[in-house]
């Protein structure tokens, strides 16, 4: 409801537009630019990597699918820089969110719910045709747990030739709270996929192992500008 009724910024009508996926990045607010917006302090750095992996997409018709959205503000921005994009916004508390376009679909859900994944991805679909991205972006909790279930549910939604993307990947490294599961944590996971190398996991099924080990391409895995920034790139075959 809060959502509903709250004043959003319509993007449709702001007159932004940059080529530089950063610029829109610091534009709009979000903390994978390399700057914050006024310029004084380092940020994430991860918009020269998605420029790297994605800018082949910018003039194509494509589906991005954003987990963990907070107020829209990289949504808003991959809006303008993809111009033929719809873009799914998930989030647990979607009264955070302050910008409006009609690219962009926002969904109050828990991504580590499979009764609330299964009803999103049956609400966005046709009854025969079923809808699938080009680019899936995991931003949510950084828990272990949380990265390893979207993974596990949203992987196989992702097109042949797609990006999967986890954004802090080795946050559970760096803070306690979040290593919450005694579980293969996504580095480690990325070193198995790379090497072929077939794994366990109590969170992620069987069947997804083997269709990550099978389809995966490349992992490419970065630093960003701060001691605790880190994305990793899933290329599907």
């Amino acid at each position: 409801m809060i959502y509903k009724l709250k004043k959003k910024d319509n993007i449709d009508l702001d007159g932004i537009e940059h080529s530089s996926l950063d610029k829109l990045f610091s534009h709009y607010g979000t903390d994978k630019s390399e700057f914050s917006k006024d310029k004084k302090n380092k940020t994430h750095g991860f918009s020269k990597y998605y420029e790297k992996h994605l800018s082949f997409l910018k003039n194509k018709n494509i589906k991005i699918l954003e987990i963990g959205s907070f107020s829209g503000a990289s949504a808003a921005a991959f809006s303008k820089y993809f111009p033929n994009c719809e873009i799914y916004c998930l989030d647990i508390n979607i009264s955070n969110f302050r910008y409006y376009s009609k690219k962009i679909h926002v969904f109050g859900l828990n991504s580590s719910n499979p009764k609330m994944v299964s009803k999103f991805i049956k609400k966005i679909n046709d009854k025969d045709t079923l809808k699938y991205f080009d680019v899936i972006i995991d931003d949510g909790s950084h828990k272990k747990s949380d990265q390893l279930m979207a993974l596990n549910y949203f992987y196989e939604y992702l097109i042949d030739g797609g990006f999967y993307v986890i954004e802090d990947y080795k946050f559970p490294d760096y803070f306690k709270h979040l290593n919450d599961v005694n579980d293969i944590k996504i580095d480690e996971l990325a070193d198995h996929i790379l090497k072929k190398k077939p794994f366990s996991s109590v969170l992620i099924s069987s069947r997804i192992i083997n269709l990550l080990l099978g389809t995966i391409k490349n992992v490419y895995k970065y630093k960003g500008n701060t001691d605790v920034s880190d994305i990793v790139f899933f290329e599907k075959n």
